[in-house]
């Protein structure tokens, strides 16, 4: 057996037993089709206020300007699919920040699976990214033969459908290359037609700043008015295009403790949530994605959601 298969065999293997839904690997390369797609959504304004996504422009699109000598994209899916439901008369939190703030659990795990490779294999040098950085996940996930790309821009995959964060390793190691797989939501449209705020503009096009987890989470400002009314009770984030996605009859819960929810978040009402004091909000959220749109900012959407 070669060595770059070995290496691509043991890497594999380590992230399936750190807790990793799947592992894809992909050349670090400029990716080419993305190129003109991410220019002119943002020539369109779909990014809101979200400035930072007009940002190192070049280095989202070629990882070798981000790290330098780099070789392979190990592009990871972790799930974060719950046992269990919010109260059905409550505000509601996305999935996704029911536990503790993903970024930590992965950033861990990542960290882990370096030293593993660097242990294993020898002299390698890498850098893990958590969506906190200039990278285009979902472009590389694909790529890496993980998934593809949904109408709603969220990857699917047939076997677990898309509940699950996307991380990345990038590394000045070759390895084998995995290649895309096919699309798979064929004419469905259940994803566009269920879009509360119509964010959904068209196949594969989402406007992120009618998103309403753009609003209740990014937006600093106050939340337009003709939304309304169409919040379907969302106070932060919202998965209603993937709740709706028929590839998600698939989703097993997860099995990461990290990840599970403090027991008051899925209890309360929404009476709960309009009198949540700051210390209550601290005690749920401690270590939870919610800080980031702050007490006042979880007010607000409450608010705003109330009449």
């Amino acid at each position: 057996m070669n060595s770059r298969r070995h290496h691509t065999q043991i890497i594999k293997t380590e992230a399936k037993r750190l807790g990793f839904l799947s592992c894809g690997i992909s050349k670090a390369e400029f990716l080419e089709e993305e190129a003109p797609r991410l220019e002119k959504w943002l020539k369109q304004n779909r990014h809101g206020e979200m400035a930072y996504m007009e940002n190192h422009f070049d280095k989202r699109l070629d990882p070798t300007k981000l790290v330098e000598g780099s070789k392979s994209v190990i592009s990871l899916l972790l799930n974060y699919y719950p046992s269990k439901e919010q109260n059905p008369d409550s505000y509601k939190v996305s999935k996704y920040a029911f536990g503790t703030d993903y970024h930590f659990v992965i950033k861990d795990k990542l960290k882990s699976l370096l030293h593993f490779i660097q242990e294993e294999i020898g002299e390698v040098s890498g850098r893990a990214f958590v969506d906190s950085a200039p990278v285009l996940d979902k472009a590389w996930a694909a790529k890496s033969g993980l998934g593809w790309m949904g109408k709603h821009s969220n990857l699917l995959t047939q076997q677990v459908g898309s509940f699950y964060f996307i991380a990345e390793l990038i590394v000045d190691l070759e390895l084998e290359y995995d290649t895309p797989v096919t699309d798979h939501c064929g004419t469905c449209t259940a994803c566009i037609d269920a879009c509360p705020t119509e964010a959904i503009v068209e196949p594969y096009v989402v406007d992120g700043s009618k998103c309403i987890s753009y609003f209740t989470i990014e937006l600093k400002n106050e939340i337009p008015s003709e939304f309304k009314g169409k919040f379907d009770d969302w106070m932060f984030g919202c998965d209603v295009c993937q709740d709706v996605c028929p590839w998600n009859r698939f989703s097993k819960s997860h099995s990461e403790p990290l990840f599970d929810p403090h027991p008051e978040l899925l209890s309360m009402s929404k009476s709960d949530w309009e009198e949540i004091t700051e210390d209550v909000f601290k005690k749920l959220f401690k270590k939870s994605a919610v800080k980031r749109t702050k007490f006042s900012g979880l007010q607000r959407n409450v608010d705003f959601l109330k009449y």
